[in-house]
């Protein structure tokens, strides 16, 4: 009855999402929920590898190179998107297998790995920063408009059929999440994060597992960095790449709930939301202070809320949960009388 009344609650969900945007046409709305929707998709793809015990802080590179990547064989070789988003994909792929490996083999964990990832994104945003003649540079780079087929060139100007693009590519990331959680290298990924050794004797093989949930991981930001720079038609290194950015997606994930599903989403409404905030109320003296909230907000709630918010909201419906269940349970004995 739970399985069935928790399907039926994600179709009526998923029907009103779709119906949204031909009810309701408010363009700068819809510019948020297609924001909101990006980023989800970028927090899911750091929480799929984070939620294992698995920090890393590199994730803002490859976002950066899946959004670049594609641009420029875009602008400089004529590249259609629909070819640019996976090689931008397979770039992302090999950078992580290349950093992966040798700190998987090699047992890089906890601080260390963190650390090394940490490298990984500021050097991918020093790179583009420091290719301003391809890349432009910190002043941000524009893809080319297309003056023919706009399918060909994933470029569209009605907010409605971005808002399906981005409402398809979330839902998809929701459900690599719900696949992941529901196979036995999640199993394998929980036994490593709570005893490598243990794991390896029981016959898990722990690099391979690594690497295998690293590599998901970078494929699907790479493929956030891309969606977001056909959105937006402009990016910079800050908003795409470098440490900030990976960052965000650890405040978000973790904030949101880094156990369940919806969790990044919860955060991604809370970072976007926080942004146009202080962006409307206080312009450009705002510039940096989103930072400083996901900061201090990100320390609160490691102490406070460890299991972000909606992690906490589920756990405190739990106990109702089992109370109906009890509930439902004593009905039934009492309808069938003699049992």
């Amino acid at each position: 009855m739970m399985g069935q009344g928790r399907l039926v609650a994600w179709a009526i969900g998923l029907a009103a999402l779709i119906a949204l945007p031909f009810v309701y046409r408010d363009p700068y709305h819809l510019h948020i929920l297609v924001l909101i929707l990006i980023w989800s998709f970028a927090y899911t793809s750091w929480s799929i590898m984070g939620r294992f015990g698995l920090v890393s802080l590199g994730h803002g590179g490859f976002m950066g190179i899946g959004a670049y990547v594609m641009a420029l064989l875009w602008n400089h070789l004529g590249v259609s998107p629909w070819i640019g988003i996976p090689v931008g994909m397979a770039a992302a792929g090999v950078l992580a297998l290349i950093v992966g490996y040798p700190c998987f083999r090699f047992r890089i964990t906890g601080h260390y790995f963190v650390l090394v990832t940490l490298a990984l994104s500021g050097i991918v945003l020093q790179v583009i920063t420091a290719t301003r003649d391809y890349t432009g540079g910190s002043l941000g780079y524009t893809p080319n408009r297309a003056s023919g087929n706009k399918l060909l060139a994933l470029q569209f100007d009605d907010k409605t059929t971005w808002y399906l693009i981005a409402l398809g590519v979330w839902l998809a990331g929701i459900v690599v999440w719900h696949l992941i959680d529901r196979s036995m290298s999640r199993y394998a990924l929980e036994a490593i994060s709570e005893d490598e050794d243990a794991a390896a004797a029981a016959g898990v093989n722990v690099t391979a597992e690594k690497l295998k949930i690293t590599l998901i991981s970078a494929l699907m930001t790479a493929l956030a960095g891309s969606i977001y720079v056909q959105y937006q038609m402009f990016i910079t290194p800050d908003t795409v790449s470098g440490i900030a950015v990976s960052l965000q997606m650890v405040f978000a994930a973790i904030v949101g709930g880094l156990f369940v599903s919806l969790g990044p989403t919860v955060g991604a409404v809370i970072t976007i939301l926080l942004a146009e905030t202080l962006r409307i109320g206080f312009g450009t003296k705002a510039v940096g202070w989103d930072n400083l909230v996901y900061g201090v907000l990100l320390v609160l709630f490691i102490i406070f809320l460890p299991k972000g918010i909606l992690g906490s909201v589920l756990d405190r419906l739990k106990p109702q949960r089992k109370v109906s269940r009890a509930h439902e349970q004593e009905a039934i004995q009492i309808a069938r009388p003699g049992t």
